[in-house]
């Protein structure tokens, strides 16, 4: 093999695919083979599409090696701040075994950069979609390669346009490395970013999981008991460590509290946990509070944590020192935190008034955080009854085991009695049940297709970058929908600017007549920056 003859000292992409597999500690699971030979071959990248917990970081770094090895920049996106952090640490633990330097991997988010020139920037999906905004700013001839990890987040019906659009915007020459969850559609999704956007990706698809899963459903449990009985017995009796998932900040610490006396650890582990702690600062915020729940096996983790509280917490549980983190869905999103078993206490979401079943991808990726491949040869999902359910069969038991035909005095007074206090679902409260569960488990991947309308916002940050509507406008018509849903989205398009005109903040040219039912589309904005405030980018 030879090196690059057009540039004389980089090593060609069979070298770097031969380094590569060479210094990997382990042989590859068939998929993670299956997906580097892709990536090292193909000419525009790849699309990964395999359940939770089948080793796609490993694919990821080859993207990132072979950008240092050839002297170019890679952005490694993700959709969260937590989880961009996460990546940043592991990215350049990896280049440091590669031989390379931790400054040449940079992060940059909303709220902190860091080494924000480095080769290899990890980054939140917003940042590389604005700096694609800004050309004249940010130069993407150095470019190779963008990973965009969680790619399944192009569902998401808030924020997926981010990823939609920045696959629009790359310059060809980028290629892309898409890693996702299982979706239902892959090879349509590739068809319309080849007619689309003239970008032709490969395909690499799996289904098995190293790690197979038990689902079962526990309606005569209440939540402490469940977790008591897992955290009983030695090493290999334990279903610990959990992940137990809330879908909200509060819930998270009502549990944990709840949890924090039930004896979830051994003595060893106490003692561990202790020395490790009287080395933290855990003096703000919500530190002195967590603290306490930590000494007893119990993490938190969400958002709301400050991140150095997060580092701690996912270090403390991936030492096995945490018997169960309670977490909300958020830590489903790639973050590194592998458990032996999953917990749902419930399987709604919601304010209290508008409650509504969680969705099949949104359940199949909390279900994937559990089995761990280093440890374990089964993972266990585990998904609970309302609190009022269980109550309401443990009455039922009771009363089932008086005869109906029983003449005891004793007997009768003791019916009567369990008929006073039979208890029943509240009228405000919302419930799921067993049905409700295999069903989730069972639904098929989503499909990946375009979701809500072009935000606000997004178009402010489009507009402030430039005042030429026709690249909003091929983008929008663009969108992965049926001909009519696209030329619905271009009639809304239409609808914002004609808004923002009559509000005064912008001019457009030409400018439309005032009382036309549907005006000529405007082909250039002026953007009247004193009336409107827009965000600034990246």
């Amino acid at each position: 093999m030879v090196s690059d003859p057009s540039n004389p000292g980089i090593p060609s992409r069979e070298e770097i695919a031969e380094r590569y597999f060479a210094q990997l500690p382990f042989p590859p699971y068939p998929l993670q083979e299956d997906a580097l030979l892709a990536w090292f071959s193909s000419r525009q990248g790849v699309l990964v599409c395999a359940p939770t917990g089948t080793g796609k970081t490993l694919i990821a770094e080859a993207a990132l090696f072979e950008a240092l090895h050839t002297n170019t920049v890679a952005y490694y996106t993700t959709p969260l701040i937590a989880l961009t952090e996460q990546k940043f640490r592991e990215m350049q633990e990896a280049a440091e075994r590669w031989g390379f330097r931790r400054e040449d991997v940079g992060l940059v988010t909303g709220n902190r950069r860091e080494n924000p020139d480095a080769q290899i920037l990890v980054v939140v999906a917003e940042i590389l979609f604005n700096r694609l905004l800004h050309p004249e700013v940010w130069d993407f001839g150095c470019v190779s390669s963008v990973v965009m990890d969680e790619f399944h987040s192009f569902n998401d019906p808030e924020r997926g346009i981010v990823w939609e659009f920045t696959l629009g915007l790359l310059p060809p020459h980028v290629r892309t490395l898409l890693l996702s969850a299982t979706v239902g559609n892959a090879p349509d999704f590739l068809y319309w970013l080849r007619t689309s956007h003239g970008r032709d990706l490969e395909l690499v698809a799996g289904t098995d999981r190293k790690v197979p899963l038990t689902f079962q459903w526990v309606g005569d449990c209440l939540l402490n008991e469940q977790i008591e009985g897992m955290a009983a017995g030695n090493e290999s009796e334990r279903l610990c460590p959990a992940l137990i998932f809330c879908f909200n900040r509060e819930e998270c610490w009502t549990i944990a509290e709840q949890l924090k006396g039930r004896g979830l650890v051994t003595k060893e582990q106490q003692a561990a946990l202790a020395e490790y702690l009287d080395h933290q600062d855990l003096s703000r915020g919500a530190g002195p509070k967590l603290r306490q729940l930590l000494m007893r096996g119990v993490g938190v983790h969400h958002a709301g944590v400050l991140p150095k509280y997060r580092r701690l917490v996912e270090d403390l549980f991936q030492r096995k020192l945490l018997s169960v983190v309670v977490c909300t869905e958020t830590l489903a999103a790639g973050i590194n935190l592998p458990a032996r078993s999953v917990v749902l206490p419930s399987l709604v979401k919601g304010p209290r008034d508008r409650r509504r079943l969680i969705d099949a991808s949104s359940a199949h990726q909390m279900f994937g955080r559990a089995g761990r491949p280093q440890f374990d040869s089964q993972g266990y999902v585990f998904v609970l009854a309302h609190e009022d359910d269980v109550k309401i069969a443990r009455w039922k038991e009771k009363f089932d085991r008086i005869p109906e035909d029983a003449k005891d005095p004793q007997l009768l007074r003791m019916k009567k009695e369990l008929k006073r206090k039979m208890p029943q679902r509240r009228p405000d409260e919302t419930y799921w049940n067993e049905a409700q569960f295999w069903k989730l488990k069972d639904s098929p991947p989503a499909r990946l297709v375009s979701r809500g309308h072009l935000p606000w916002r997004l178009l402010a940050y489009m507009l402030q970058a430039s005042p030429e509507v026709e690249p909003i406008r091929r983008l929008v018509g663009k969108r992965l929908l049926d001909s009519s849903h696209r030329e619905a989205e271009l009639r809304h398009l239409d609808r914002m600017l004609l808004t923002l005109w009559r509000a005064g903040h912008v001019r457009l040219e030409p400018p439309p007549p005032v009382e036309a039912a549907e005006p000529p589309r405007p082909k250039k904005i002026e953007v009247d920056r004193t009336s409107w405030e827009f965000p600034a980018g990246a």
